[in-house]
């Protein structure tokens, strides 16, 4: 247990008006335990439980104007970075946290949706590497984000090339039985989680994992605690899952453990 402890989050993510990812999912499972979330939104987006239709990316001005809004007024030291729009965006969001060095940075990488449209072109995802990146204390990145951020590498290689402090690889598609996800410290293998493969598909486990992680550090655990902890309360909402969609199931942020 690290000795820091914060009331709140600052978090940078798109709105999902289906309400099962981007801020939707990262409040619900901040809430879940007992911090706050501090919601900036960065892309507007047209989507339900099977497809994307339309990415709106907010104008970095009013992005930026929040951002001092709230470091004005609120002693936030985490943040959680989830979907962002364009090259100019990341620029903006990496050039305001770099002006508080101390604040923890979950980075959820994401690039495609759960349903394989990619969101990020291929400049965002360069500035998200160039700029990001080497801000975050940790990325959880999936297998096939990994290898958009670090092609023709094997998974060790990747993890190593991109050289954050944390890294949690997730993945589903191991084997049709098992899940495994692999957390590095630097370079080196740090634990492996196995789960039970559930059927059916889920529309945002990738933001309720990065979340729940970014609360747990906000609540002073140590990262490789908070990483094992977020994933059992991910795969909690997974097995308590809704479907209120004709597709994706919406994960059940409202059973902690």
């Amino acid at each position: 247990m690290s000795e820091s402890f914060s009331d709140s989050v600052l978090v940078f993510s798109g709105l999902d008006p289906s309400g099962g990812a981007g801020l939707s999912a990262d409040i619900e499972a901040i809430n879940q335990f007992g911090i706050t979330a501090l919601p900036i939104a960065t892309t507007l987006t047209a989507q339900n439980t099977f497809e994307v239709t339309m990415v709106q990316a907010v104008d970095c001005a009013i992005i930026e104007a929040q951002f001092r809004a709230l470091i004005k007024d609120i002693d936030f030291q985490v943040a959680k970075i989830g979907l962002l729009g364009t090259a100019s965006q990341v620029n903006t969001i990496a050039n305001c946290l770099s002006k508080k060095p101390e604040l923890r940075i979950v980075l959820d990488t994401i690039v495609c949706s759960s349903s394989n449209k990619q969101l990020l072109d291929e400049s965002a995802v360069m500035a998200m590497k160039d700029k990001l990146i080497p801000l975050a204390e940790i990325i959880t990145p999936n297998r096939s984000e990994l290898a958009l951020l670090a092609p023709d590498l094997d998974e060790v290689e990747a993890v190593q090339l991109l050289g954050r402090p944390w890294t949690l690889v997730t993945g589903t598609d191991d084997s049709k039985t098992e899940i495994e996800h692999r957390l590095y410290q630097g370079g080196e293998l740090h634990a492996g989680f196995n789960y039970v493969k559930l059927p059916g598909e889920y529309h945002g486990s990738g933001c309720t994992l990065a979340s729940s992680i970014s609360a747990l550090l906000a609540r002073g655990l140590d990262m490789d605690i908070a990483c094992k902890r977020a994933l059992d309360y991910c795969y909690q909402t997974l097995l308590n899952a809704k479907k209120l969609g004709k597709m994706q199931y919406h994960p059940n942020r409202s059973k902690p453990i």
